[in-house]
């Protein structure tokens, strides 16, 4: 085991990660009228970037970063706030998921699940790190 620059424990190239797949919330979001005022389908994943060290030692909730509060406040924003593109509402969770400053990088994912084109696709989604 070797320790980063920043303290944080690392195990050869890479870092500790909660990983959080598949939330799913309806949301507002898109580009065309109808979308600007029907709810539709969102899944996000994240993978979140923690020194999970403390927390593997203490066994206490306060040493880390709470996923039940994380997935709580992507929901929010997908359910309550509204963008017209999937890179702003990607952003926006990344943003809401670096508040912790224990979070050093988010990987977000944001799909639409019923995306508005004429050919049958499972989803369309971006990923952004930040």
């Amino acid at each position: 085991m070797s320790v980063g620059l920043s303290g944080m424990h690392r195990y050869g190239d890479s870092m500790d990660q909660i990983l959080v797949p598949g939330i799913r919330a309806m949301g507002v979001h898109g580009v065309l009228p109808e979308e600007k005022v029907r709810a539709q389908p969102f899944e996000v994943s994240l993978e979140l970037s923690v020194d999970l060290s403390a927390a593997g030692e203490s066994d206490d909730l306060n040493d880390t970063v709470s996923y039940a509060d994380v997935i709580a406040s992507v929901e929010r924003v997908i359910a309550h706030e509204r963008f017209e593109l999937l890179e702003r509402l990607a952003h926006r969770i990344a943003i809401v998921c670096r508040a912790d400053e224990r979070v050093k990088q988010a990987v977000v994912e944001v799909r639409k699940l019923r995306p508005p084109v004429p050919t049958e696709v499972a989803h369309v989604a971006v990923r952004i790190v930040r």
